[in-house]
């Protein structure tokens, strides 16, 4: 009689796992930071997504044109927010599964290396914080364009597609700046293909133009933050933050890495372990493990911090190798493989707890403050004090620059009161606030 083997894991069975593995994202009943709030005042007035102004710094407008329109729908209902972008990044785990089962990899590691994607700490913060939609819209558009090229042995058709995709990801982030590098890489490692060669040049000229369009602005314009000024000196360090950050299990967020020097070594001695493990099993991807993740960082590389959204397509591509790399790998190899992957879903765990916590006190901290504010006779900025062991940053972040919460006027009618400074109003470390007078 004839025995049933297991089945093979599908694009389907790949984005559901990658949604219940994110269960505590979904379920998250508000929201990381100061962007969220910011976008859903910005949803209920007047504010349009700017398509025409090329000179804007960020000039983003399918972000933010989808941002608002999903905020407008959705910023009262958390977990359904949550929800649509946990499901929008499972997709795209999905799609990377199906990309690495077209360049040959067999189903159980390209449906591994695409859930530890899905799993990781760069995709833990972008699943999780509503403010990187971004980084799903240009990620997908490179996904998207690799996929469609897969699809096709017509280099016209490649180029079209692939100029199709760059243009749309550049619409939603200048990272997709990466795209092109990405592709030439493609050409190199896939045998040099004519349909790679002319995706490649598509892209480019998606991007030429872009660049054509706004790298005076880009390079000139005032910064709308410090973590975007550009230096060609910030490039080692960025690179190697990125490097260290994944095995890292305790901090929630990359420009943090090397803030705890003797963790940041441990973590240099078992990147440099993995090195030498990916480079005895296949030589080919321990070069394109270490020259892809460059390419994807590339447009991020000379800023002046590094974050978790930022390395969200070298996860991609970092968890897509390693798992390729598993059955060529010695048995020292794997005992390598196992150690930094294992400790790298620790920590998208540990991140994707701390967005889930940051997340219970917001949705405690926010209506307490626009409540606390409207009822307040006194004279303004209304003063917080947050406890001892409440995290002064996540207060920080939730009263920065927001406009209205609920309707009610914020903007800089709140301030933080330092130490033993006078303040009307006491911060527990879940968000509450207790009245001092």
């Amino acid at each position: 009689m004839r025995t049933m083997g297991p089945r093979l894991p599908t694009l389907p069975w790949v984005v559901l796992a990658a949604l219940l593995l994110q269960w505590p994202l979904v379920f998250n009943p508000g929201y990381f930071s100061h962007d969220e709030l910011q976008w859903a005042a910005f949803a209920n007035g007047d504010l349009l997504a700017p398509w025409r102004d090329v000179a804007a710094f960020q000039y983003r407008p399918l972000t933010f044109s989808l941002w608002m329109l999903l905020s407008r729908l959705l910023f009262d209902t958390p977990i359904a927010f949550h929800a649509v972008l946990v499901a929008w990044g499972s997709l795209n785990a999905g799609l990377l599964f199906a990309v690495g089962r077209r360049f040959g990899m067999a189903p159980w590691p390209a449906a591994a290396g695409a859930l530890a994607f899905a799993t990781s700490p760069f995709a833990a913060l972008v699943h999780g914080w509503v403010g990187c939609i971004a980084d799903l819209l240009w990620l997908g558009g490179a996904l998207g364009a690799v996929w469609l090229v897969q699809q096709t042995s017509r280099p016209l058709l490649a180029g079209m597609a692939a100029f199709t995709c760059t243009a749309i990801a550049l619409l939603a982030k200048e990272a997709a700046f990466a795209i092109p590098p990405l592709l030439a890489l493609v050409w190199l490692f896939d045998g040099r293909q004519r349909r790679w060669l002319a995706a490649t040049l598509g892209a480019g000229m998606a991007a030429a133009g872009w660049l054509a369009l706004r790298l005076d602005v880009l390079l000139h314009a005032p910064r709308e933050g410090s973590q975007y000024i550009l230096s060609a000196a910030n490039v080692p360090l960025r690179w190697l933050e990125y490097q260290l950050f994944p095995p890292l299990v305790p901090v929630l967020e990359g420009f943090t890495t090397l803030q705890r020097p003797l963790p940041a070594a441990i973590a240099g001695a078992l990147w440099l372990w993995l090195q030498v493990a990916l480079w005895r099993a296949d030589r080919r991807l321990a070069l394109l493990c270490l020259l892809g993740g460059m390419a994807a960082l590339l447009p991020v590389l000379p800023l002046s911090s590094s974050w978790n959204h930022y390395g969200y397509a070298f996860a991609a591509i970092t968890a897509m190798t390693l798992a390729a790399a598993w059955r060529p790998a010695r048995r020292s190899g794997r005992a390598a493989i196992a150690v930094f992957a294992g400790l790298t879903l620790l920590h998208g765990l540990v991140v994707t707890l701390g967005i889930h916590r940051v997340g219970q006190v917001q949705a405690r901290f926010s209506p307490a403050l626009a409540a606390a504010v409207h009822s307040h006779s006194g004279p303004m900025p209304l003063r917080l004090r947050p406890d001892p062991d409440a995290k002064i940053w996540i207060f920080q972040r939730l009263t920065h620059d927001i406009p209205r919460y609920d309707g009610i006027a914020i903007g800089n009618r709140v301030q933080l009161a330092d130490g033993d400074a006078p303040a009307d109003y006491r911060i527990l470390a879940d968000g509450r606030l207790v009245r001092l007078r």
